[in-house]
């Protein structure tokens, strides 16, 4: 049923339109569509003619399917696009969150409130980062449009939906500490130390390569020989290692993320030098055990039996370097693989190099820690170009 109705505003009159749409299975109260802001009846009218003309011969009420099931056709199109592999496993792992709170009710019963409070619990109950529920409220978003154009809907319930934001306190913002996401260029030193002296093998050299390039992990390990220049002291970023099984033979080489992602960047002697003697040693352990190895090229082809050659897990990675800064008694904070691209900008900000630049060496076009690190170590030079400033006025 539907009908017109007037109502009353501080500016006047006004009129709108109410189209009743079955009963909510949460409330047992009629859901409505109500479109309000119309100054004049005959505007109503015309509205409400135009939406029944687009929904006429559209029975909503008969459409039973369910939410997972409406996802899985979204997710076997979206397959079919031009997008990664890497990007469908994570709209898939998204679908996973939104079907704990939607997996068997029919697309057409869950409405704005069921969605804003899955959001909602999300953040408070889950804790989840904003980036994730962003990326989470984006696959909802493309399913329920998805659900319009194969007319199951009539409303989006995903339209005006907000992801709640962090309300930090004053204490919370002094207490943040950005030196806690880098390591400092004493304590990288320890840190490198430790590698050498009490790590695996090949930890020196992956660590060192990490810190002083600013490679992600899956960039370094899907490394192979043909992209390092011995002559130029250049590394050549062009793939990605992705393997979220951690099934050793089974994975994938991928195309970076983004377009800058793809880059090559200058090496310091050092680097280029240690290499080469891993090189070496990696040449004699692939004459000592023959077939044996896996010879695909792998800078970071495994050292240890059973599976020498292949690529490092990024877990393994991970698991290194926390055992290791256990292992080093000047260091105390939590840090990962990634904290290493955190380094290499201090140490680049240190030595001065630009804001851009640095983005430029790292391969993206923004990021928040990348930039909080830098405005955290430029600020002695901020203060210095003020009182440079200062002095230059005084003497006016």
């Amino acid at each position: 049923m539907a009908y017109i109705k007037k109502y009353k505003t501080k500016k006047g009159d006004r009129w709108m339109y109410v189209v009743e749409n079955g009963i909510d299975p949460q409330s047992g109260q009629r859901r409505r569509i109500v479109k309000k802001g119309f100054v004049k009846e005959k505007e109503a009218k015309n509205a409400l003619k135009e939406f029944e003309r687009k929904t006429s011969g559209k029975n909503f009420e008969d459409n039973n399917i369910t939410f997972e099931d409406m996802a899985q056709d979204w997710l076997d199109v979206y397959s079919e696009t031009d997008v990664k592999v890497s990007t469908i496993r994570v709209r898939n792992h998204e679908i996973g969150h939104l079907n704990r709170y939607f997996a068997k009710y029919k697309i057409k019963d869950i409405t704005k409130r069921m969605y804003q409070s899955a959001l909602n619990d999300l953040k408070k109950k889950e804790k989840l980062a904003h980036n994730t529920i962003s990326g989470i409220h984006g696959t909802g978003r493309m399913i329920f449009k998805r659900a319009l154009e194969q007319d199951y809907l009539l409303v989006d319930p995903t339209e005006f939906a907000f992801i709640p934001k962090d309300k930090k306190t004053v204490e919370d913002i002094e207490n943040q500490k950005v030196e806690e996401k880098y390591l400092e260029k004493h304590e990288l030193k320890d840190f490198l130390e430790t590698a050498k002296t009490l790590g695996e093998v090949d930890d020196y050299v992956i660590f060192l390569t990490l810190a002083w390039t600013g490679l992600r992990a899956g960039e370094l390990v899907a490394l192979k020989w043909k992209d390092i220049d011995f002559e130029e002291h250049t590394i050549n970023i062009t793939k990605t290692y992705y393997n979220p099984k951690n099934n050793t033979k089974n994975y994938e080489l991928l195309p970076p993320k983004t377009e800058g992602s793809i880059r090559k960047i200058d090496v310091e002697e050092e680097v280029i030098a240690t290499l080469k003697k891993h090189q070496l040693k990696q040449k004699e352990l692939k004459l000592e055990v023959g077939k044996e190895y896996y010879n695909k090229d792998f800078v970071f082809g495994r050292l240890n039996p059973p599976y020498y050659g292949y690529p490092h897990f990024i877990k393994t990675i991970e698991n290194r370097m926390e055992s290791l800064l256990k292992k080093t008694p000047s260091i105390k904070k939590r840090l990962t693989p990634h904290s290493l691209r955190h380094t290499h900008t201090s140490l680049l900000a240190e030595a001065g190099v630009e804001l851009l630049q640095i983005m430029d060496r790292l391969g993206h076009t923004e990021d928040e820690t990348t930039t909080q690190v830098y405005l955290h170590i430029t600020k002695d030079r901020k203060k210095e170009a003020s009182q440079k400033f200062a002095q230059l006025m005084r003497s006016l």
